[in-house]
């Protein structure tokens, strides 16, 4: 029952209504504090009400001292006789890392489990069916466990590995316990130096196929040697993993194991195989070999194993003597893979296991500039490499979750992948919140061990750009009103100085962006105003009106002491020495701080100054089309991206301006954030973006620029959003599909004729926004349905 509603039905209508001054006491307090006891069960009844029932189950290990090493492998197996096959049975299984879980024979989940971990506390746990896989009689359970051992830039270690299995119904109960029996997989070990770098939690996999256990996962358990009865080694809620949380998002889309074409390179003694890729992509390498001797090795990387300037992942393989297939189970990425092998080892076929987060690339687009064709075809590439257990920044050096990165991979994933990529994003704006410090400290990339505090990119993930992005494209009000006390308590620790502008907080790490010439001042109080915006709304949302005039009479301020920055050309802050920094006037275009009377001087400038770094471009490109310089906008992006959309060698998009540009010595080759034009192509050029939370009312107000025709489909919350035109001597026209239970609002320049559907349209506007219609648009209101929109002239 709603609170509310609970809180009604404790009055009697036929009651006197004559309250004492201790029950009208009760009612203000009641009316004071229910906005807040309806955002505290909103933030924490996930957690309380979604505990597994798990039985008599145990975390389970195996009994060797070493078990807890890092880069552990553990086999286990259960034997199960049903009397009927059940319909239907659910397990829950949490493990400590990964796992692969086998039912008679047959591959169930392709590494199940999720980083550690939600909070700093507790342990992710998947619900898998398991009623197609079983069978009347005898069936047996096979589960491999890998454990990391190690905590990285997106996982905490617990310190011990560990396996938790349970699933129950009126006639089946199978509970992990020391009825299960296990070993550590003797086959399993770690590839000799140099290890991957300390960022990444995963280790190098060496595999010795002369110590596997050949079927191990279907032979009859008492033909497996070594195998011991399971250590019990705690009850759910007990320390190290203490809470199991549900997993928020799917297991991997599987796209099955393909063979690929390769190329030998023969060498004095060794020889090198290569195989390109279609694309640069997640996936685990299989080999399939033939050796006369058996014990050698084979090194088996990608061209990403060394790149980004450091060691990444890569893996090893002994040979057993004949013919064998092995596939390495730690997910790589590149675009090449590679081997190196004895010159007298035959290969008999190379192929690669491609997996990744269960998304469709269901948003489509395309233009009359080729350019921006292929840079939409590689920002999308990029950005579905940038998925998996989290979003991140890049899928060789760190796989971390930073949150500047995040905001814009949230953003992108709007309008280019299907609605289940919002699970990950809600997933990422839950961990930031519930690892946020006693302090109030919002920190990133987490899960993980890197616990440092990068102020602007702390802002920009609470604001405009980040959380409340988030809840207009979802509708999602249970997020919000969990992040608010949060956002709410990191915002708290800004102040402003004396002009009214934002106060330098320096944090763990001032970064701004990479590269130089940052006005550091500027750029901070810019994300400061962004963030404050979003968290007045947020507070508006959950009935929290005055944090919400507040936080507006901050925003008043800072946007004064921002003002009084300008020189009468550009926005430079007295303490700031360098070139005029472009990332700053770009967020004084969009915060809105820089009114129209700036636009010329600052037009100048972002035809002079070319400073942000990929990351911090998007914004500049999107000051520009809210300028009215769309055209521009187009030209300058396209002169800083040609490099990496150009290049003929490389799927996806870059970290720096060229290979190896970075702000510590050697960027990456896939970096998403990037990918940040997209979301201006839809939202500023295309001009579609929600007016009210999960797309009840969207916008549409196109800007073509040099665009002479363009064609998007966007998947929303209510289905999908397309629109396509034509601009040219002839006029413009707009092709719109609208879904069901959303409204659109097209918006179209006065001063010329508009046909709908072939009917002659009179000039409307929204007369309670712009009685005088200043604005000089031309405003037509679209229920569901397809559209057809002539205007006679092209828009310019």
């Amino acid at each position: 029952m709603d609170p509310v509603e609970a809180g009604q039905t404790c009055l009697d209508k036929d009651a006197p209504q004559n309250l004492s001054d201790r029950e009208a006491s009760m009612r203000g307090f009641l009316v004071v504090m229910l906005p807040l006891i309806i955002i505290l069960f909103f933030a924490y009844s996930p957690v309380l009400l979604a505990q597994p029932v798990v039985g008599p189950a145990h975390w389970i290990s195996a009994t060797e001292d070493n078990v807890d090493k890092p880069n552990s492998w553990i086999a286990f197996r259960k034997d199960v006789v049903l009397t009927t096959q059940p319909a239907s049975l659910t397990a829950v299984i949490a493990a400590d890392t990964k796992y692969w879980l086998w039912i008679n024979g047959r591959l169930v989940v392709f590494e199940g489990g999720l980083k550690r971990g939600p909070n700093p506390r507790d342990t992710y746990f998947d619900q898998v069916e398991l009623g197609p896989y079983l069978k009347k009689g005898n069936n047996k359970i096979a589960v491999l466990l890998w454990h990391f051992g190690k905590s990285g830039f997106s996982h905490v270690n617990s310190g011990r590995a560990g396996l938790l299995f349970a699933a129950s119904s009126n006639a089946v109960h199978i509970y992990s316990d020391k009825s299960w029996i296990c070993r550590l997989h003797p086959a399993y070990g770690t590839a000799d130096k140099p290890d991957p770098n300390y960022r990444l939690a995963e280790s190098n996999i060496l595999f010795d196929a002369r110590k596997d256990i050949p079927g191990w996962q279907t032979t009859s358990l008492n033909n497996l040697n070594g195998f011991m009865a399971a250590k019990e080694i705690g009850h759910p809620g007990d320390a190290p993993w203490n809470q199991l949380v549900k997993r928020p998002i799917p297991q991997w889309k599987d796209f099955g194991i393909k063979q690929v074409s390769f190329k030998r390179i023969k060498g004095k003694s060794v020889d090198t195989i290569v195989a390109k890729l279609p694309y640069n992509m997640q996936m685990t390498p299989v080999i399939s070999v033939s050796d006369t001797e058996g014990g050698r090795l084979i090194h088996i990387n990608t061209d990403h194993s060394k790149a980004g300037g450091t060691d990444n992942l890569r893996a090893e393989y002994i040979t057993k003597k004949g013919d064998q297939e092995y596939e390495s189970y730690g997910w790589l990425n590149g675009e090449h893979m590679l081997l190196t092998l004895p010159s007298d080892m035959e290969v008999k076929a190379f192929k690669y296991h491609e997996t990744g987060y269960d998304a469709e690339a269901t948003g489509t687009f395309n233009c009359s500039d080729e350019f921006y064709n292929l840079f939409w075809k590689k920002a999308r590439r990029t950005l579905y490499l940038n998925m998996r257990d989290n979003y991140f920044d890049c899928p060789d050096r760190e796989r971390a979750q930073w949150w500047g990165d995040a905001v814009l991979l949230m953003g992108e994933s709007f309008y280019t992948y299907s609605t289940s990529t919002h699970a990950l994003m809600r997933k990422a704006i839950s961990e930031l919140v519930d690892w946020q410090r006693p302090s109030g400290v919002l920190f990133s990339p987490i899960p993980g061990n890197f616990n440092t505090e990068l102020p602007d990119q702390m802002l920009t993930s609470i604001g405009d750009y980040g959380f409340w992005n988030y809840y207009m494209n979802t509708g999602d009000r249970q997020l919000i009103a969990k992040v608010y006390p949060s956002v709410k308590k990191y915002l708290a620790l800004w102040k402003t100085d004396e002009t009214g502008l934002t106060e330098l907080r320096k944090g763990d790490w001032l970064w701004g962006d990479w590269g130089d010439d940052k006005d550091l001042r500027l750029i901070l109080a810019g994300w400061h105003y962004l963030a404050l915006d979003a968290a007045s709304k947020m507070a508006d949302l959950n009935g929290f009106t005055e944090d919400a005039a507040n936080y507006r009479k901050i925003m008043q301020q800072v946007k004064s002491g921002f003002n009084q920055c300008w020189n009468g050309h550009a926005y430079r802050h007295p303490s700031y020495n360098g070139a005029t920094d472009d990332r700053a006037q770009a967020l004084a275009v969009l915060t809105g701080i820089a009114d129209t009377s700036k636009y010329a001087e600052l037009f100048n400038t972002f035809q002079k100054e070319f400073h942000a770094s990929p990351y911090m471009e998007k914004y500049v490109m999107e000051a520009l089309f809210v300028m009215g310089k769309g055209s521009y906008a187009l030209e300058r992006t396209k002169l800083r991206f040609a490099e990496m959309v150009n290049n003929p060698d490389y799927t996806t998009l870059f970290e720096g301006w060229g290979i190896g540009e970075h702000g510590f010595g050697g960027g990456t080759t896939n970096h998403a954030w990037s990918g940040g034009a997209q979301i201006v192509i839809a939202q500023n050029l295309f001009g579609i973006k929600p007016l009210q939370a999960g797309y009840k009312t969207f916008l549409i107000e196109p800007n073509p620029a040099t665009f002479k025709s363009g064609s998007i489909r966007i998947p929303t919350v209510k289905g999908m959003v397309s629109a396509a035109f034509q601009n040219d001597s002839k006029g413009f026209k707009l092709g719109i599909t609208v879904p069901a239970g959303s409204k659109a609002i097209v918006k179209l320049p006065v001063g010329a004729k508009v046909l709908l559907n072939g009917k002659s349209m009179n000039s409307v506007w929204d007369r309670q926004a712009d009685p005088t219609n200043k604005s000089r648009f031309t405003s037509l209101i679209l229920t569901p349905g397809n559209y057809k929109i002539e205007r006679s002239l092209a828009l310019e």
